[in-house]
């Protein structure tokens, strides 16, 4: 019998090597395209994935005015904030939503797949959401994400 040790490697902030990606939302669908922008984020798309450590890569996705939902969800999903006073609860189907203020409807959907502790808050801060195909992360040199 031989001595050989094999130990787990785990990433820590030293070691973490962070990529930018872009995403083009144009006819994704909401919850497939953020199911995987939420795994890059955590890091899980990495050999060395380290579940108590931020080892994702930073998610920058474009055209999020041209996401689609399946079904009947534009009419039927309803999206609701509560502003903590009485009487301060409203609601806001998916239609408007996607018309008033559509990168919402990604981080809503990406920041609910994400743990909700401090390390998902740390994690969520490495999205960004942009209507049209322009992004003031060009110095990053982003690549591609292709699904």
């Amino acid at each position: 019998m031989s001595n050989l040790h094999f130990t787990t490697k785990h990433a820590n902030a030293a070691t973490v090597q962070r990529n930018w990606y872009v995403v083009d939302g144009t006819n994704q669908t909401v919850g497939r395209m953020c199911a995987k922008i939420a795994a890059v984020l955590r890091g899980k798309n990495k050999a060395y994935y380290t579940p108590h450590v931020d080892c994702g890569d930073y998610v920058i996705v474009t055209n999020c005015d041209k996401i689609v939902f399946t079904g009947n969800k534009l009419e039927q999903k309803v999206y609701d904030t509560f502003s903590g006073y009485p009487g301060g609860r409203k609601e806001e189907s998916a239609k408007s939503l996607l018309k008033r203020r559509p990168e919402v409807i990604i981080e809503r959907a990406v920041k609910g797949m994400l743990p909700k502790n401090r390390l998902g808050r740390k994690m969520v801060k490495k999205l960004f959401v942009y209507v049209g195909t322009e992004h003031p992360h060009g110095a990053q040199q982003p690549k591609d994400l292709k699904f």
